[in-house]
């Protein structure tokens, strides 16, 4: 039913996925990755023997440019963009989204996410909180689950969910790691999304970063545990690394310690920070942080 399509980000496998589903009439797509993977998605369904032009639902779990860049590209092809209504706006105007993004990317933005053009609004559908989409005889279930993105949904189909990133990455046999990039990292509501999940009873879920899961206890333990390590570490080392790159270098070097504790491939090492870089959390962290303390 769901096909797991590895868009080989960078060159790296598993390390960013996307989800196609055959319905009665409809090919449907979960994630859409960078548009510069558009050719090798299109690849990829060609092996399945289908034809990429015939995505006409695209469901998105938020506007980060691995999830949704492309989205773009399918929107053209005619089909629609279900997305949370904060992420909407960016997707029809993405100005302020390339703008935030850059600040984070620099000069590696046309490699990593290539083009983000406009969506037409009417191709864009905005989703309530637990709104069912029907497609054929399948119903998609919007769970708002912000914590790594104020604009992120988790899509419930039966009995799985599609977690992009709220339910942080796992690759293979290793370990679960969260992803914490600025601006709106909240680690309440990440637990609330969470609890979320846990209320759905889902038998597996779906990772962006990578593929189908089912020991969802086991899961959700590890994130947890490795979410109150990052967090706290990075409260405890901000002051003692004032300079933000001495403390990124710390922090990468002291993620890298704790992943090297699984006892993973060195390949599977450069997997997981192909999908999810360390340095991209520690600027989302220090902001939570600095807004808790703003806030007190």
């Amino acid at each position: 039913m769901i096909k797991i399509i590895d868009i080989n980000f960078q060159g790296y496998k598993s390390a960013v996925a996307c989800f196609l589903i055959k319905s009665e009439t409809n090919l449907i797509l979960v994630e859409t990755g960078p548009s510069n993977s558009y050719s090798q998605i299109e690849k990829k369904i060609l092996e399945l023997g289908e034809d990429v032009n015939k995505i006409k639902h695209v469901f998105v779990t938020h506007i980060h440019l691995d999830h949704s860049g492309g989205a773009w590209r399918f929107a053209k092809n005619g089909a629609t963009i279900y997305v949370h209504p904060k992420g909407a706006p960016h997707l029809e105007n993405p100005e302020k989204l390339i703008n935030s993004a850059t600040m984070i990317y620099g000069d590696k933005m046309d490699m990593l996410w290539g083009k983000v053009d406009k969506i037409d609004s009417k191709q864009i559908y905005s989703v309530r909180d637990n709104e069912v989409i029907k497609v054929d005889n399948y119903k998609f279930k919007a769970l708002y689950t912000p914590g790594h993105a104020s604009h992120h949904i988790a899509w419930k189909l039966d009995n799985v969910i599609f977690t992009g990133d709220v339910a942080g990455a796992k690759i293979k046999n290793g370990p679960v790691m969260p992803a914490c990039p600025p601006p709106d990292i909240n680690l309440e509501l990440w637990e609330k999304s969470i609890k979320i999940i846990e209320k759905e009873k889902p038998t597996k879920l779906y990772l962006t970063h990578f593929g189908e899961h089912h020991n969802i206890k086991y899961h959700f333990e590890k994130l947890r545990k490795t979410l109150k390590l990052w967090f706290d570490w990075i409260k405890k080392n901000e002051l003692k690394y004032k300079n933000n790159k001495l403390l990124t270098y710390k922090f990468n070097e002291y993620v890298l310690g704790e992943i090297k504790k699984e006892n993973i491939s060195e390949e599977l090492i450069n997997q997981y920070f192909a999908a999810n870089p360390p340095y991209m959390s520690v600027a989302g962290i220090k902001r939570y942080w600095k807004k808790k303390h703003e806030n007190k």
